[in-house]
């Protein structure tokens, strides 16, 4: 099942050049000229991905509110493109997670869309729901029991007993057929409905417990769809706290990724976010360390990678999905972890220094490092 993009542009050469791209990594186009007729198709049919040419910056915002408004769509891949007077800057406040500047040839577009598509397939999967009833035990200040209604590797829908636990963080365990695998996990409620059904979030999940949904799911779907291979990148600064890769096809901001480094003896593995996406350059990953689990793969990590004793290691970079607040608020105030007083300077370049040209970010983090 090909991946399916809306594309609003009224300009006969980006439309031209990106059906050529999007149709080579087989990504269907549904080409809009205005943003009227974008918005109506937003509502009626799902998109993987928003591609929307910022010339106008009004009308480009308001087909980017427009799909986050609609529930089918609300998770769509956000792109603007951009002239380079408009910059990083004006398409992240039009609520871009990835800012595509033009003009841009074929090969530069399909470098770029390579790690978009990789995105939109595992957003794609993440999505994919099962219907299925198993018994549910929730823990919170009280005991409930509920069962699920679907499940997919991100969350589910339950049907609740009683009333809808009325609290978040809750602790929630239920066994998966066929495997007999206990999952015990965290997650918060998403949404509720009157007839005591809710939806749940997870949070917090063990890289075994992703492992085990993710086959699950995928054993129980008509089409299972493999992921793209991962992309090859070099470490060019690292620090506690993240570190910057250069690539030709990073990931887009907000984008959960999976780092993987390979020795003679071992494969280290650590998660991440992008905070940073400067396409055809590289980006900026912020650690993942909410968790004891993830602490001790980045620390593992980074002691291995300044034994290396190489400059530049090579890492391969896989996207595990978009980070929730990048969908829940604004794009451009995306922030993995609170600032504190001894805020690491390398991730708060990253975080405060995203939007400025590549050539002034790239000379204030040599600065820095």
């Amino acid at each position: 099942m090909n991946l399916k993009s809306l594309l609003m542009s009224s300009d006969e050469r980006t439309v031209r050049i990106l059906r050529r791209v999007l149709s080579d990594l087989e990504i269907d186009v549904t080409h809009c000229l205005t943003g009227d007729d974008a918005i109506r198709r937003i509502s009626r049919q799902r998109f993987e991905a928003i591609i929307v040419d910022g010339a106008n910056p009004e009308e480009a915002a308001n087909v980017l509110v427009g799909a986050k408004a609609a529930p089918v769509n609300k998770r769509a891949l956000a792109i603007v493109l951009v002239e380079a007077a408009v910059g990083l800057k004006g398409g992240f406040e039009m609520g871009a997670h990835f800012v595509l500047h033009k003009p841009f040839a074929v090969e530069r577009a399909k470098a770029s869309f390579r790690a978009v598509r990789a995105l939109m397939k595992r957003e794609r999967r993440l999505q994919m729901r099962v219907p299925v009833q198993i018994p549910v035990e929730c823990y919170g200040s009280s005991r409930y029991k509920a069962k699920t209604l679907d499940l997919c590797e991100g969350g589910m829908a339950v049907q609740f007993a009683g009333p809808v636990a009325k609290e978040s963080n809750l602790r929630f365990s239920f066994e998966l057929p066929v495997i007999n695998k206990t999952i015990e996990i965290y997650g918060d409620l998403a949404w509720e409905s009157n007839s005591a059904q809710a939806g749940v979030r997870f949070k917090d999940a063990t890289d075994e417990q992703r492992s085990i949904l993710r086959r699950w799911v995928s054993s129980q779907l008509p089409e299972p769809e493999s992921d793209d291979p991962p992309v090859n990148s070099r470490l060019t600064e690292l620090s506690v706290g993240g570190c910057y890769l250069t690539t030709t096809s990073p990931f887009p901001r907000g984008t959960r990724v999976i780092l993987s480094f390979k020795t003679a003896d071992l494969k280290l593995r650590a998660g991440g976010v992008v905070l940073v996406a400067h396409p055809e350059v590289g980006m900026g990953v912020e650690f993942l360390q909410a968790t004891t689990e993830q602490r001790d793969q980045v620390h593992r990590m980074i002691k291995t990678l300044r034994k290396n004793g190489d400059e530049s290691p090579e890492l391969q970079v896989e996207p595990d999905g978009l980070e929730r607040s990048s969908m829940d608020d604004s794009v451009a105030t995306l922030q993995i972890s609170p600032p504190s007083g001894n805020e690491d300077a390398l991730v708060k370049l990253f975080r405060h220094k995203f939007q400025v040209p590549v050539e002034t970010f790239m000379q204030e983090m040599r600065q820095k490092t």
